[in-house]
């Protein structure tokens, strides 16, 4: 399949809020192996279809966690999660930190606090109303894709200082990409 190039912040597509999927047909079903194939790329964990040029509610998520945890050597376990118009139904007064990036955001990193637990509900790609519980880090990264589709980055959680250190920090790597991808 190919890869599609995923966006980057201050592209302003970033901050458009998706628009349901409406149909669920070959198309969709195409863009979402293109997104898995995109995400394992980069490599990801999580992909919103905004963050490859497509505002619609639709996710992929794919923890790719090791098989026993305990051991170092244990090979990842690739569970892929499809969210088609997926929604936050409940989340917990608990709140967890964790130290977030983003795709669209290359190599910058900061501690976002969310709810720990979150309950969502979503269609499948079969079109099925599926809805659960989730905790840990699927909870953080359910959150922050979820966040894609309404236009919030998670730098939109850090003081507007930490944020736009950041964002300039991302311009000036992009520029000294495309320099040295002209030389």
């Amino acid at each position: 399949m190919p890869l599609m190039p995923i966006i980057e912040i201050p592209d302003p597509l970033l901050r458009v809020q998706s628009a349901a999927v409406e149909r669920l047909d070959d198309d969709l079903k195409r863009l979402i192996r293109d997104m898995f194939d995109t995400m394992y790329a980069a490599p990801g964990i999580g992909l919103a279809a905004v963050q490859v040029a497509v505002p619609r509610r639709l996710l992929v998520i794919d923890l790719q966690e090791p098989e026993n945890p305990e051991d170092e050597e244990s090979e990842s376990v690739r569970r892929p999660y499809v969210f088609i118009n997926p929604e936050i139904v409940q989340r917990s007064d608990a709140r967890k930190t964790y130290n977030e990036g983003c795709l669209s955001i290359p190599e910058q990193y900061a501690e976002v606090e969310r709810p720990d637990i979150v309950r969502a509900r979503w269609l499948d790609e079969e079109g099925r109303v599926q809805e659960g519980e989730f905790g840990g880090l699927m909870s953080v990264c359910l959150q922050h894709e979820v966040d894609h589709l309404d236009g919030v980055l998670f730098i939109d959680y850090l003081s507007r200082l930490k944020r736009d250190m950041i964002v300039k920090k991302v311009v000036k790597a992009k520029r000294e990409r495309e320099k040295a991808a002209i030389l």
